[in-house]
């Protein structure tokens, strides 16, 4: 739809309410889920950011850093600054890659995945938290249809 096709359709009704707008209901949803989380991690000093990519190296091995920048959906820049203060906190290390020595792989560290298995078991209390208004019926429901979304 064209811009002035949606300016043009918004001034057509006084019935739009903020409320039912699925981008404002989304946003509300994150912050209650980010603060969820922001409680629940707040001893271990990790963001969501920093705890996704801490678990997706658990999951996958050895990854470039571009690699799992697209596994935990994040951007170039973003993931350079996760994996930046990671390293400064010695969760995770590198090492060059054999295959391409052009090449380095971000592994966890020993006190990177003892500070995960904290984090792993804190995560599913905020997911626990974070659902916790739904039934456990509507939970997978929910979540399916979130991805689809995406």
């Amino acid at each position: 739809m064209k811009t002035a096709a949606i300016r043009r359709d918004s001034r057509q009704g006084d019935d739009y309410r903020l409320e039912d707008q699925v981008g404002h209901v989304l946003r509300r949803a994150h912050q209650r889920h980010t603060a969820i989380f922001q409680d629940g991690m707040d001893e271990l000093q990790l963001t969501p950011t920093q705890f996704a990519a801490l678990a997706k190296i658990s999951d996958v091995g050895d990854v470039s850093q571009n690699q799992l920048g697209r596994l935990t959906a994040m951007d170039p820049a973003t993931i350079q600054g996760v994996i930046q203060r990671l390293e400064a906190r010695k969760l995770i290390g590198r090492q060059p890659d054999p295959k391409d020595r052009r090449c380095t792989l971000l592994n966890l560290t020993v006190e990177g995945r003892a500070l995960l298995a904290d984090a792993v078991a804190r995560a599913r209390r905020i997911t626990e938290a974070t659902l916790a208004p739904l039934p456990p019926a509507e939970r997978q429901t929910f979540l399916a249809l979130l991805r689809k979304l995406i």
